[in-house]
């Protein structure tokens, strides 16, 4: 089963980023992404609200229900084994870090969920690799940009990387001429101001377009 999300993600690239958005507001910005292409969706837990664990999990659940495999649901900014089965027991079938936490990696692994951490020095990158890690985010890309990506790139080519944070139009087709597999999105195609407006063409457009640079089929 993991293989074949992982492969999912390497088909499809694009993971858009959903924060703080819940209920039918999310089911419709889903469907705007969907209708734009887009098939890999990150439901954040929100480390500042305490309902975090219960919210984000209805939200999953919901989308899971909804999209019924049409679009592939992992939880995002996981950070504790509460968080990791939560997601699991939900219907998640990927988790993303903005840290490599070497117990999340193995518990997320036990529990058959392919295992994003997040990752910015060498020494990151490669500890989260060689805790079993799927796949690394680079985070944050933009902040480190092109130049440092392409010393990491030199010695460390072994690596998945999905670049996340600041990642636009702009320089998606430089991460991905690099070679890293994918990146996750957030206020270009999940802007939580044009969602509560009910602008949900113009999300499907942008979709569109990050798919286009892409070049996903």
């Amino acid at each position: 089963m993991k293989k074949d999300i992982i492969k999912f993600i390497e088909e499809n690239k694009i993971i858009a980023i959903c924060r703080g958005i819940y209920g039918e507001k999310l089911v419709q910005l889903v469907q705007a992404l969907y209708d734009g292409g887009v098939k890999l969706v990150e439901i954040t837990f929100d480390q500042n609200d305490e309902n975090c664990l219960e919210k984000t999990s209805e939200a999953i659940s919901t989308l899971v229900s909804k999209f019924d495999g049409k679009v592939k649901i992992g939880a995002g900014t996981v950070v504790t084994p509460a968080q990791v089965f939560a997601a699991k027991n939900a219907g998640a079938e990927y988790i993303l870090s903005p840290n490599s936490d070497i117990e999340i990696i193995k518990i997320a692994n036990e529990v058959d969920l392919v295992t994003i951490p997040g990752a910015m020095t060498p020494t990151e990158i490669l500890a989260a690799h060689h805790a079993g890690a799927d796949f690394v985010k680079l985070f944050p890309a933009a902040t480190l940009g092109v130049k440092y990506v392409k010393d990491i790139l030199g010695p460390i080519n072994n690596v998945k990387f999905i670049a996340t944070a600041g990642v636009t139009p702009d320089n998606l087709g430089d991460f991905l001429n690099l070679g890293f597999v994918g990146a996750g999105i957030s206020s270009y195609i999940t802007n939580k101001n044009m969602v509560n407006a009910g602008e949900f063409e113009t999300l499907t457009e942008h979709a569109k377009e990050l798919i286009k640079i892409a070049n996903v089929k």
